[in-house]
């Protein structure tokens, strides 16, 4: 981002015994401006509320105000104000709106705004929905106990539990995907490479010498990866066969969980190897499908009308999405499963204990 260069005020004083004086330098980054009280240097007598507008650009979205921003009413509002105290330097922020997302957690459920930001749900005993300060995030993924957020320098973060370095992602850089399993975390590097931290005990972080990757996924404890041929490499723990993917060819999306793996065709079709607990693997039938996720026994697909299908476990009413309708993403975990809407609102079904399913008022974009 270019912003424009800031200015310190100087303090002063009208005449001998008048009332002190700041200056308040305003700028904006590109993409927008502010329109009020505008951008450059104003002079405010001390303890004046000063409004602040920015105006978004089209095509980009108004982020944050940042500097000098300790007195700034809300920093992430567009229409705020700042009390004069002092000199102060702010800039408006201005970005290309993210693509909303939702992710499901074992507990938890995480949803990405259009504007950078992240709100989560559910179960938090290890943080792992702290993530109100996270901003200009692209992607995020839900582990089991963690989160994983990607920014749009290519770095990544992480919140939630640490007990075999799951969050350990801060060293990262040029990452495009991430995704987070049970206690592991993946990250697909734009040269097609990936890089793994956390759990290793079945091999499910040995992903250093793949190559041509254009998408990962975490299961509980072995790693999935899509080339950029349509076909799928796997790793880690296969006593059910969850990693047998060397047959598979035009393959445009993987999904893994605890069990079984599941791959959407160029054709619509689906696959999925592993284990037959409930049905999960019963999505020979299934057609125009642009997206599968996986749950704990569980299987989803979302069609290309926006409607959504399920088969497999539904002890918790999990796979209750037969009256869904203009979903243009879903995400499944171990006993819920989360539908994004066309008009950024969402909506979840299953296991509710913690409130991963209160997402009822969530507006994305």
């Amino acid at each position: 981002m270019v912003t424009v260069a800031l200015v310190a005020g100087i303090v002063g004083c009208a005449g001998g015994g008048g009332s002190i004086e700041y200056d308040l330098t305003i700028s904006s980054t590109a993409g927008g401006s502010v329109t009020t009280p505008g951008e450059g240097v104003f002079t405010y007598a001390n303890g004046t509320v000063v409004n602040l507008t920015a105006i978004p650009d089209p095509g980009y979205l108004f982020v944050n105000w940042t500097g000098d921003v300790n007195l700034i009413a809300d920093v992430y509002d567009a229409t705020t104000t700042i009390t004069m105290n002092g000199d102060y330097s702010i800039t408006a922020n201005f970005r290309v709106p993210s693509t909303p997302m939702v992710a499901a957690g074992d507990l938890h459920t995480v949803g990405l705004k259009d504007n950078t930001r992240v709100v989560a749900v559910g179960y938090n005993a290890w943080g792992q929905c702290n993530v109100g300060g996270w901003v200009y995030i692209t992607q995020v993924a839900a582990g089991t106990w963690h989160t994983v957020g990607l920014k749009s320098d290519g770095t990544v973060v992480a919140v939630g539990y640490n007990n075999y370095g799951q969050c350990e992602v801060g060293k990262w850089t040029n990452i495009i995907q991430v995704a987070a399993g049970t206690w592991h975390t993946l990250g697909l590097k734009s040269n097609g490479t990936v890089v793994a931290v956390g759990l290793n005990n079945y091999g499910q972080c040995d992903v250093r010498g793949w190559t041509n990757i254009t998408q990962v996924a975490a299961g509980t404890s072995y790693t999935v990866g899509l080339k950029v041929d349509g076909t799928v490499v796997a790793v880690g723990a296969d006593a059910s066969g969850q990693c047998n993917v060397g047959g598979w060819t035009d393959i445009t999306q993987v999904a893994a969980h605890s069990y079984h793996t599941v791959g959407l065709k160029e054709d619509g079709t689906v696959v999925a190897v592993g284990k037959e607990l409930s049905g999960q693997l019963d999505v020979g039938s299934w057609t125009t499908v642009t997206e599968v996720a996986a749950g704990w026994g569980h299987t989803v697909g979302l069609k290309d009308d926006g409607t959504v299908l399920a088969v497999g476990l539904n002890n918790y009413g999990q796979c209750n999405v037969g009256g869904w309708t203009n979903i243009t993403e879903v995400d499944a975990e171990s006993w819920h499963t989360v539908g994004l809407k066309d008009d950024g609102t969402v909506v979840a079904v299953g296991l509710n204990n913690y409130g991963q399913c209160n997402v009822g008022a969530w507006k994305l974009k």
